[in-house]
């Protein structure tokens, strides 16, 4: 589902990601680890094609992001770790905005704005302007947005940062899911806990460097998951 091979990418001196190789399959939970600049974000922008990289190569189903961009958007869907969505905007119009790139019927949408909405029980906020939403309103509607258009492939930097524990909780049920359903999910967060009980595999990145990536068991071994973390990050200081 998602090839990344040797990607590179550098801003001046700093290299922010090095030589950095996954593969996420359908039908993994796939997350990412590491510490504040560790190279998370830098990595998840380029493997959207909204971070231009230095050198390597990333794949979407088979299609390179840098050759055919337009055809590997169509197939994923991205939540930035602080959604930035149009506040002049309704909720209800930024759906059907998103609905539009993405060719949606108009009786499909319906339903699943209805859908979603009802989930994240959002219905009675749609009608008004994103500006009046609250961070965790905000981070509801980006999920919305992300799911509505069945991508295949997710892509998530920090998804559970301002959901209450009812919304994460529904959120954890939709990545296993898409999952189930032939997808793929690839995501961030600091929320280890969260990365060991749901995640199939993971992959910790210090400095920009892959430093452990494998099965949960795999990678932790007999240790929890935040103490080989924090191993690793001791002898990658």
């Amino acid at each position: 589902m998602l090839i990344i091979n040797n990607l590179t990418k550098t801003f001046g001196e700093k290299v922010a990601v090095d030589n950095l190789s996954l593969h996420i399959r359908p039908g993994e939970i796939y997350g990412f680890i590491g510490h504040n600049g560790a190279g998370k974000t830098t990595t998840l922008r380029s493997v959207v094609g909204i971070q231009s990289f230095d050198s390597g190569e990333i794949l979407i189903d088979g299609k390179s992001i840098k050759e055919q961009p337009t055809e590997c958007k169509k197939m994923l869907a991205y939540i930035p770790d602080n959604p930035d969505l149009y506040d002049f905007m309704t909720g209800n119009k930024y759906l059907n905005f998103i609905s539009d790139i993405f060719g949606i019927d108009t009786g499909e949408r319906k339903d699943l704005i209805q859908k979603y909405a009802g989930i994240f029980e959002l219905t009675s906020d749609l009608g008004q302007p994103i500006a009046s939403y609250s961070h965790g309103m905000k981070q509801k509607l980006a999920v919305i947005s992300a799911w509505i258009h069945n991508p295949k492939l997710v892509i998530m930097d920090e998804p559970f940062v301002g959901l209450d524990p009812k919304s994460s909780h529904t959120l954890k049920e939709m990545m296993r899911e898409k999952c189930d359903g032939g997808g793929a999910i690839f995501f961030s967060t600091h929320v280890l806990e969260v990365a060991e009980k749901l995640c199939d595999k993971v992959a910790i990145i210090s400095h920009g460097k892959l430093v452990r990536s494998g099965t949960m068991d795999e990678v932790r071994g007999d240790e929890s998951l935040e103490q080989v973390f924090l191993e690793l990050e001791a002898d990658n200081a």
